[in-house]
């Protein structure tokens, strides 16, 4: 009798550790909750996934992610990040602007939370502090909004004829209103006069461009919003289509046959929000890890595309230019 007992007891004492050691191996799973879609944002995941890589996290090997695409619909946005809370991952990383980072900042007060924002992170509400942010939230910044001024100048350089220029906009972006302060700003120091047009959906992209041409709207300056990036190829086919010089926040749009793009570069901010959410698995703490800021901005022009257009794309543009495409 005492010798089964004390077989059972063994036994039960071998497969605690077991079990210890099991949930000890356990892969860890975060959440990836993104403003855009799968495909318009293929490369800014892989770029998150890299500086996950570099953490030491590969996605399949000792990680698992699940993904969460708002497909351009910032409404959605809270429903998905209120999921990702319930299935208990360990990190958030809120990609593809403010919406994505406000929606998972509102869902959860206790879960690390990593963002690739492309507005100043304290006029944003995100953090109160750049250097030593408080509560849950970290991450990296493209300062995309600050330079739509910036933006608009070049433009104003490439078609110094146009006195009226168009702002296209997604009045849903909490950040919408600043970048729209800021261009607005330029265009009264450039003498420009600038007319503001909002598309929130495929149908209301088409009515913009067709209220641009009537109104002889001479180039269009096209918003720094994830919504936006994700119809691309139409925004450039449009623009093409009714010979509209657009300068643009980001090269995907120059690359797919677009005039000229002018920010920081995104992927970057990916890839630093990769490995953050790698040193948060790894026991790092949202508040000892500094928002990250850009150092590099990147110009990027099309020159088979300027000359559909009928411009001449100055030699100092061309020489300060990161990438001419030809």
């Amino acid at each position: 009798m005492r010798r089964r007992k004390f077989i059972r007891l063994l036994g039960g004492a071998a497969v605690i550790p077991l079990a210890a050691r099991a949930q000890q191996t356990e892969m860890p799973v975060i959440g990836f909750l993104s403003a855009r879609s799968s495909a318009s944002g293929a490369r800014m995941a892989a770029a998150f996934r890299q500086g996950l890589n570099e953490s030491g996290f590969v996605e399949g090997q000792n990680l698992r992610i699940e993904y969460r695409w708002a497909e351009g619909h910032y409404d959605r946005l809270g429903a998905l990040a209120d999921d990702l809370v319930r299935r208990r991952v360990a990190v958030i990383g809120a990609l593809s602007g403010t919406p994505a980072a406000l929606a998972a900042k509102v869902a959860t007060t206790a879960i690390p939370i990593v963002f690739g924002n492309g507005g100043d992170p304290i006029t944003s509400g995100l953090v109160t502090s750049l250097g030593r942010p408080t509560g849950n939230l970290t991450g990296a910044t493209f300062y995309t909004v600050e330079l739509s001024g910036k933006r608009l100048g070049l433009l104003h350089e490439l078609v110094p004829k146009a006195t009226i220029m168009g702002f296209l906009v997604n009045p849903n972006n909490p950040v919408e209103e600043l970048e729209t302060t800021n261009a607005e700003a330029a265009a009264r120091a450039l003498g420009v006069r600038l007319q503001v047009f909002k598309a929130t959906n495929e149908r209301e992209i088409d009515a913009a461009f067709t209220t641009i041409l009537e109104r002889h709207i001479g180039a269009l300056v096209v918003g720094s919003d994830p919504f936006l990036l994700g119809f691309a190829p139409k925004l450039v086919e449009l623009a093409a289509r009714h010979a509209m010089p657009a300068i643009y926040n980001v090269r995907e749009f120059p690359a797919a046959g677009g005039l000229i793009s002018y920010g920081s570069r995104q992927s970057d901010a990916y890839y630093q929000a990769g490995i953050y959410v790698g040193k948060i698995l790894q026991g790092a703490k949202p508040a000892d890890l500094p928002v990250i800021q850009p150092t590099k901005f990147e110009l990027v022009i099309n020159l088979k595309s300027a000359k559909a257009l009928g411009l001449d794309v100055p030699l100092h543009i061309q020489q300060i230019a990161d990438e001419v495409i030809e």
